[in-house]
């Protein structure tokens, strides 16, 4: 194992053969109600929404995705990067003025217009990578845009909201196991040089040894049958309690939805069930968490993806120190 440094930040790298374009992951890293869509088609066919008022574009999925290619290819210039993966959804469509009065069935290709509301990407850099469990991680880095959480009934010099995001995928299943330190939700930026410093700053300060250390601490840890049920089952109840009590707990972003399918993967997923004595790793818990974000809206993915490390890092905190939680006890 070689340790080198990219911006001053120690990296694990091992070496490994990709063919250039290929694209970062053939497989789903979220589902809901997603669409692949390539770069090209992106660049050719999706029109660019503008502020109402002055009719000045805002900034673009393909601008940002072209944002954090640059950012990556220039901190990791010695690694094999792929090409970005992208799934949108809730399509925005329109038509061009002279089809107006045409029936849409019998709308032409020219005469339609599309963007979609929301989009998400990863791009993955497989040189990068380590393994856990047996699982292989590969360093992937990614982020979430959707033209909902912007005002675009205002002008040029409004905020724009982007999240953006670095952690590794485990190429088992192509979970997203997202970083945490310093996320900050939803990233506001004016402009174009205020998104790539932004972007230039979250991947400056991945520290990838520390979380890779945290997430192979998860594999130490294990909850019984009975603890994955109480845990499971109060997952369902949190979101009914006071506001009050929310503030003395670890906070939950996921919903019954998401713990539904946590509570199918445990008997029957391929790769992280349970044990035959139905005890269960925190690695395990964890990967059930992310892949059940997979369900998740876009807006929703990365906030999600980031709770799913926090939980399960609070967890471990409780099995080590052996204190009170409210989700175990």
């Amino acid at each position: 194992m070689e340790l080198i440094a990219v911006n001053k930040q120690p990296i694990i790298s091992l070496e490994e053969t990709i063919f250039e374009g290929t694209i970062s992951t053939a497989k789903p890293f979220i589902e809901a109600n997603t669409i692949p869509v390539s770069l090209q088609e992106m660049q050719h066919k999706h029109i660019i929404p503008v502020f109402v008022k002055d009719n000045e574009p805002l900034i673009s999925h393909i601008d940002f995705i072209e944002s954090v290619e640059q950012v990556v290819h220039h901190l990791y210039s010695k690694e094999n990067i792929l090409m970005p993966s992208i799934r949108v959804s809730h399509p925005i469509k329109g038509r061009i003025p002279e089809a107006r009065h045409k029936p849409a069935k019998e709308l032409l290709e020219h005469e339609q217009t599309l963007y979609y509301e929301r989009m998400a990407f990863v791009i993955e850099i497989p040189t990068i990578h380590e393994t856990i469990d047996g699982n292989l991680l590969t360093l992937t880095v990614g982020g979430v845009k959707a033209y909902n959480l912007d005002n675009i009934y205002s002008k040029k010099g409004a905020e724009e909201v982007f999240k953006i995001f670095i952690g590794f995928q485990n190429k088992v299943c192509t979970n997203l196991c997202v970083w945490s330190d310093g996320y900050t939700g939803n990233i506001k930026v004016r402009s174009m040089k205020e998104l790539s410093d932004r972007i230039f700053q979250a991947i400056c300060q991945f520290k990838a040894e520390s979380y890779l250390k945290a997430m192979a601490s998860f594999t130490q840890f294990s909850l019984t049958e009975k603890q994955f049920a109480q845990m499971l089952g109060k997952c369902r109840l949190y979101p009914f309690l006071g506001s009050e009590q929310k503030k003395e707990l670890p906070p939950l972003l996921f919903g019954d939805t998401q713990t539904g399918f946590i509570a199918r993967d445990y008997y029957k997923d391929d790769s992280f069930c349970r044990n035959e004595d139905g005890s269960i790793s925190l690695w395990k818990v964890y990967n059930l968490f992310t892949g059940a974000n997979k369900s998740s809206y876009i807006d929703t993915f990365i906030d999600r993806g980031v709770n799913a490390f926090d939980f399960t890092n609070n967890l471990v905190g409780t099995l080590q120190t052996g204190s009170e939680s409210w989700f175990l006890n």
